[in-house]
């Protein structure tokens, strides 16, 4: 078996998944081969898979770097439930236990292991890699590198002594939020000029971002939105001070919800014990700073609130990135009020940064705002902001959803952007605005701007309005600030139409409310409502065999794992094997657990279960049209149950559609060219839409019902 072969054989049979996602393949054949790379994928996207496959098909061990003790001991837990030889090197383990491991290294015994920056730098442990096998480095969050970003860690900036001192060793560095300014930065300090680069986007469709003002009254604001659209869900709500993550969580407790707090000034014991609840117990809310979050590995959060305005897009991306891991849909959730802008303001200020650290933060906080005064697409522009591009509205945005309110702001646009032509694109805000109120100071007068056509034409606008307007064409594109200078303002091509007056501008109006809008609820829970009873069963199942191993349980299955077997409700460990995330070892372990539950929640419903109603009614010789309007169902739904009986062999394919041997032909070759179906869409569309999702899954049932007949291996 060749390299490559043997990747995809580890996907399948450890991992449970049939194909790579977007560059997964890429990437990973490339670091097999020995190749260096810097990934950019959005959190959920399968990052670590990147570096986990390559370290079980290259000789040696994997050494991760990861900069958090709580995260490596998470996916350390998770790799041994798929049977992989993982473990880690930390301050929580015993001299006898670090010993142990240190010699399972030694031995050749270890696929992984985990380690922090500030260990790997030891020259102990240094020479330890050096006289054991060494498959590759991950360098995991690497963002950590970037003294510009909001997660600095100053032992990052040393890993460059991996490529030093084991030179054919390859690397991987790996993370979720990086600008430009920080790309290159990860690049030129950890020595991966040579490295090719993989950037998979940042978007993250399953995710609804909204945003609002601070009406007065946000905390009442963040109870309703937790009550109608996430009531018993987990989910994190971020805030700027420990005083008020104190009061937010003690108050939603008083409102019934399960509400921990979690910040640097509670005792290392209890934030140990928050953080434990959150991951082991279903519907835990973790109020917290941003000292919380880049650790976690949760998959299921469905919320992160913001009850203060972030202090730059990384950091709002970041953290919003924690919800929806698992790639079902999440919200992205946030209040802002002018107080936030005053105490970030007052914190750069205060710092004892040096001026173009304060000058970059300064920047980046103003290209938050612009982002939450935005009237069009927020996912555009936050891609935008990445270095990345979505070519149309996304429509899952309060943006998108419900347009705000606008005005002309064509001719003030077009001041201000001639304003940044005029003088040379060489002045950051203030001083254009400066010009344009006409203002007679000595720079402006030594630069000669006095003089120019733009020189005192704004005086429709005030100071704090002329600001305003710079954040929203900042956020839309028409300009470009140079955060690694002194934040001078470039025209960009965008900006032409709306200067040559070819295009209009539309701005946000921005009006406090009493009355939050509400964006319409997303599909969180579409097990519940399609099958409520299997899916708490399985859940139920799930909870107790994590909580007999002192485990998440999310580490046993991942929700949307439990989605397809309550769609799919296999009965044999044949047709368990095809779900999702189930590979051998889990298969093994937990397939006869979960069968047994499908089982008996077919018996339990045996006596009202409405598929029976459906299969007698079609036996007695109606078709399926005929049953719907009998029975007040959708023709979908009786198709559905139709397809069941189908897989389970009850009625034949042919008595239920009515297709000829072309046609059957063709619809066999679509299924086989798009993954065998797994997912619907790319079949129907593969066949122009001429045949009805209904019948597809009719198709697709007997397909599996003749698998299902061959010898399979489990």
């Amino acid at each position: 078996m060749d390299l490559n072969n043997q990747a995809r054989h580890i996907l399948r049979t450890i991992f449970g998944y049939e194909d790579f996602r977007g560059h997964q393949g890429e990437i990973i054949a490339h670091i097999v081969a020995g190749g260096d790379a810097l990934v950019l994928m959005p959190t959920g996207g399968g990052k670590s898979l990147c570096y986990q496959i390559p370290a079980l098909v290259r000789p040696g061990a994997g050494i991760v770097v990861s900069p958090l003790i709580a995260l490596m001991q998470d996916q350390v837990t998770a790799l041994r439930q798929y049977g992989v030889r993982a473990a880690y090197l930390n301050s929580t383990l015993s001299p006898q236990d670090a010993a142990a491991v240190e010699e399972a290294l030694l031995r050749g015994e270890l696929d992984l292991l985990y380690v922090a920056p500030e260990r790997l730098l030891m020259p102990r442990m240094l020479n330890l890699l050096a006289r054991a096998r060494l498959a590759l480095f991950a360098i995991d969050e690497a963002h950590c590198v970037s003294q510009w970003g909001h997660d600095f860690r100053p032992e990052y900036i040393q890993l460059s002594v991996l490529h030093e001192r084991f030179p054919e060793v390859p690397r991987i560095a790996l993370t979720a939020t990086a600008d430009a300014p920080t790309r290159r930065e990860i690049i030129a300090r950890l020595a991966l000029d040579q490295a090719r680069v993989f950037n998979s986007g940042f978007d993250r469709p399953n995710i609804r971002y909204r945003i609002m003002e601070d009406a007065g009254s946000a905390r009442e604001q963040l109870l309703r939105f937790v009550r109608n659209e996430h009531d018993g869900e987990a989910g994190i709500v971020y805030c700027l001070s420990r005083k008020r993550v104190d009061e937010i969580a003690a108050w939603l407790c008083t409102k019934g919800l399960t509400a921990l707090p979690y910040h640097a000034g509670l005792p290392a014991q209890e934030r140990q014990r928050n953080q434990e609840r959150f991951l082991r117990e279903d519907g835990v809310i973790i109020v917290a700073t941003i000292a919380f979050g880049m650790g976690i590995d949760k998959p299921d959060v469905r919320f992160v609130a913001h009850l203060n305005l972030p202090r730059s897009l990384e950091a709002y991306y970041q953290e919003t990135g924690r919800a929806g891991r698992d790639g079902l849909p999440a919200d992205a959730w946030m209040v802002y009020g002018l107080q936030d802008v005053i105490t970030l303001r007052q914190m750069q200020a205060g710092s004892e940064a040096d001026e173009a650290h304060k000058r970059v933060e300064r920047h980046k906080l103003e290209a938050m705002l612009g982002f939450c005064e935005l009237t069009t697409c927020r996912r555009q522009a936050l891609l935008r902001y990445f270095d990345d591009e979505l070519d149309h509205p996304c429509g899952n945005c309060d943006t998108c959803l419900e347009p705000p309110r606008t005005w002309d702001a064509t001719v003030c646009a077009q001041k201000a952007l001639s304003c940044v032509h005029r003088t040379g694109q060489r002045f950051g805000v203030t001083y254009l605005i400066e010009v344009l109120l006409g203002k007679t100071n000595e720079r402006i007068q030594r630069f000669g701007h006095d003089k120019i056509s733009t020189f005192r034409i704004g005086a429709e606008l005030n100071e704090s309005e002329w600001r305003q307007l710079y954040r929203q064409i900042i956020a839309r594109g028409l300009l470009a600030v140079d955060v690694e200078g002194h934040g001078a303002l470039h025209l960009t091509e965008a900006s032409r139409p709306v200067l040559r007056g070819d295009e209009p501008l539309m701005l946000r109006v921005l009006q406090k409310s009493d009355k939050p809008r509400r964006a319409p609820r997303q599909d969180t829970r579409r097990a519940g409502r399609a099958d409520g009873g299997l899916w708490d069963a399985l859940r139920r199942r799930r909870k107790e065999l994590a909580e007999e191993q002192g485990v998440p349980a999310y580490v046993i299955f991942h929700d949307a794992t439990l989605l397809e077997m309550v769609e799919h409700r296999p009965a044999t460990l044949a047709q368990m094997a095809r779900i999702s995330g189930i590979g051998q070892r889990k298969l093994e372990a937990y397939g006869e657990d979960f069968l047994e539950v499908i089982r008996d929640h077919s018996e339990d419903d045996a006596n009202t279960d409405t598929t029976v109603e459906t299969l007698q009614l079609f036996r007695a010789g109606m078709n399926a049209n005929a049953i719907a309007r009998h029975r007040g169902l959708k023709p979908n739904t009786v198709y559905s149950h139709l397809s069941a009986a189908i897989e389970k062999g009850q009625v034949e394919l042919h008595e239920v559609v009515d297709l000829d041997e072309p046609a059957m032909t063709a619809i066999h070759h679509a299924f086989e060219q798009n993954e065998g179906g797994k997912r619907l869409k790319p079949v129907y569309e593969a066949l122009d839409g001429k045949y009805a999702y209904e019948l597809l899954r009719c198709v697709k049932a007997a397909m599996l019902r003749e698998q299902e007949k061959q010898p399979a291996a489990v």
